[in-house]
């Protein structure tokens, strides 16, 4: 009969027991050693053991081995496992890959907001963060365009209890909207932007199921130009319904809206 061996290791030598996660579909953790943070996307056996492969916001895959105490959810130390079979799975992050808070109620509005320049732009971000706003109490409203971003940003009054966030279309260098955007200084408000003429094409074509966002040539209403490059009738309203059916998460938008989105609700969320 085998004979009981004490542990004999000191108490402050023994690693703390850490929690077991089982790895479901869309669990955001960090791997430890590399810092690489993804969703999980599926988990194999090896020869050399078990496996998690995760996917970054970016849409890059990485396999990590599932060792003990090697990855972080939360902040915390956990070790994943492979989930049972059959177990249930529920969503573990919202739209925008952040971690999903089953339950949490909207916090009361914030006095800061975030300005986009219209209807479509409101509606891509409400698609994508809407969870993440409601959670942080930040509401963002539409302007119909920058033309009057100076002002506007005045009578709002930006303070360090109210910050403002402001997002403009084709904020690029020479454009009219950077001319204005550079009119608005301040250390409450933020002004960014994403270089697409519209921001129809902060989609992916390969979510709208196209090769690529069609060049309308100038002179021509850019919507209309792309609707009739496409085949699609000019309506522009019915044309937005269709691109936006399509956006299911923030895998859906390019880096370059989904940088900037992020780091206006940084901002306008900063403690007080």
């Amino acid at each position: 009969m085998r004979s009981y061996q004490p542990d004999l290791t000191p108490p402050w030598k023994r690693s703390a027991p850490v929690p077991e996660v089982p790895a479901e579909p869309d669990l955001v953790v960090e791997e430890v050693a590399s810092g690489f943070c993804g969703a999980v996307i599926r988990c194999e056996k090896t020869a050399q053991g078990p496996t998690v492969t995760l996917e970054d916001r970016f849409g890059k895959h990485r396999v990590f081995p599932m060792e003990p105490r090697g990855f972080l959810l939360e902040g915390k130390v956990v070790t994943l496992v492979r989930p049972s079979a059959g177990g249930p799975v529920r969503p573990t992050r919202t739209a925008s890959g952040s971690v999903a808070v089953p339950g949490a109620r909207a916090r009361v509005a914030r006095a800061g907001r975030i300005y986009v320049e219209g209807r479509h732009d409101a509606e891509l971000v409400e698609r994508v963060w809407g969870d993440d706003l409601r959670i942080e109490g930040v509401v963002v409203e539409y302007l119909e365009g920058v033309d009057d971003l100076p002002a506007i940003v005045a009578e709002f009054a930006p303070g360090p209890d109210a910050r403002l966030g402001v997002l403009v279309d084709h904020l690029v260098p020479g454009s009219k909207e950077s001319r204005i955007a550079a009119e608005v200084t301040g250390e409450h408000v933020l002004v960014v932007g994403h270089p697409y003429i519209d921001v129809w094409e902060a989609v992916k074509p390969s979510s709208v199921g196209i090769d690529a966002w069609p060049v309308v040539p100038k002179g021509q209403d850019w919507k209309t130009g792309v609707c009739r490059a496409l085949g699609w009738p000019e309506n522009t309203g019915a044309a937005w319904q269709r691109i936006l059916s399509t956006v299911r998460s923030y895998k859906d938008l390019e880096p370059q809206l989904l940088g900037r989105v992020e780091e206006l609700i940084d901002f306008v969320t900063v403690p007080d």
